[in-house]
């Protein structure tokens, strides 16, 4: 009987916990707007995790805003600013087009990640690297073929509303991937208080737009409630994954959360092109794959040696 590691188990935890969040996202909360959904979302999530933060926190190892400095100050703030709009955005995508075009598309993040990190932090640029750079982008042409000229499906591209948000979307979260990296590592902020800092911050950044386009909750909170206990759940999961093996193994496994969000729009919500769109998210899969463990290993027969299965 194969036996997993545990880091491994809580990253197939939470790729279908996010997968299943994306499609929730689509199924009951398409009427409100993005901004309402990300600042009631992130309340509940927070009231969800402070039990945890309470109980598994160690105090004296949380730096102050002045051992933090400006530097630290600032990038803590605007992580919580982007992932707020890029969450935004997500939810504007999802509001426009199928959960199954959408997904694989705001999936690339490592795509957008891996320039920002060439760019400010020196990273190398391996082969692998590059080869899951090109299949990402090809994810991207898969989902918008229906036939007809090559050039088609880069106008669809284009010119595609829920493409243009997605994408967009896509890049901000990159963004924050990277700040998130100099909080947790450089900035060494345990993750129990990174992850209401988090909400608090990305709801807050999202909240002017949100009180101008303000829908009532009240007949829903229940169902935002679970929405946030969801999130709470996921980021804790996917936090625990983190800790536990390498992110090179526990990234690739996690962002497979598209192609579950694309199975569930496909057949629960018989969402057109399924079998396309499913195509794109295997292919965003292995070029998000081919971008994490290229960084940490030089060739998949390593990835391969790294797994206990």
């Amino acid at each position: 009987m194969v036996v997993l590691e545990p880091g491994i188990v809580y990253s197939v935890v939470a790729a279908f916990i996010w997968g299943v969040y994306i499609f929730l996202l689509k199924r009951y909360f398409g009427g409100y707007p993005g901004p309402v959904v990300t600042v009631v979302v992130n309340a509940f999530a927070v009231l969800w995790y402070l039990p945890v933060t309470a109980t598994r926190t160690d105090v004296g190892s949380v730096p102050t805003p002045g051992e933090l400095g400006l530097f630290g100050v600032g990038v803590v703030l605007g992580t919580g600013a982007l992932v707020g709009l890029a969450f935004v955005l997500f939810l504007d995508a999802l509001a426009e087009g199928d959960v199954s075009y959408v997904a694989p598309i705001n999936k690339l993040v490592p795509a957008f990640v891996l320039p920002i990190e060439i760019a400010l932090l020196d990273q190398f640029l391996g082969p692998l690297q590059i080869v899951g750079v090109v299949v990402a982008t090809l994810a991207v042409y898969v989902a918008n073929y229906r036939g007809g000229s090559l050039a088609d499906p880069l106008r669809r591209a284009v010119h595609s509303r829920p493409a243009q948000l997605a994408l967009a979307s896509a890049a901000l979260y990159a963004a924050s991937d990277v700040g998130k990296r100099v909080a947790l590592q450089e900035l060494a902020i345990p993750t129990t208080v990174w992850v209401p800092v988090l909400f608090v911050t990305a709801g807050i950044a999202v909240l002017p737009v949100a009180l101008r386009r303000w829908t009532s909750v009240r007949g829903a909170l229940p169902r935002f409630a679970a929405a946030g206990g969801v999130v709470a759940l996921g980021e804790h999961v996917t936090s625990t994954a983190f800790a536990l093996v390498p992110a090179s193994v526990a990234s690739p496994i996690i962002n497979t959360q598209a192609i579950v969000a694309v199975v569930l729009g496909g057949v629960l919500l018989r969402e057109r092109d399924f079998g396309i769109r499913l195509v794109a998210a295997v292919l965003a899969v292995a070029g998000v794959s081919l971008i994490a463990v290229g960084g940490g290993f030089r060739s998949l027969a390593d990835v391969a040696a790294a797994l206990p299965f």
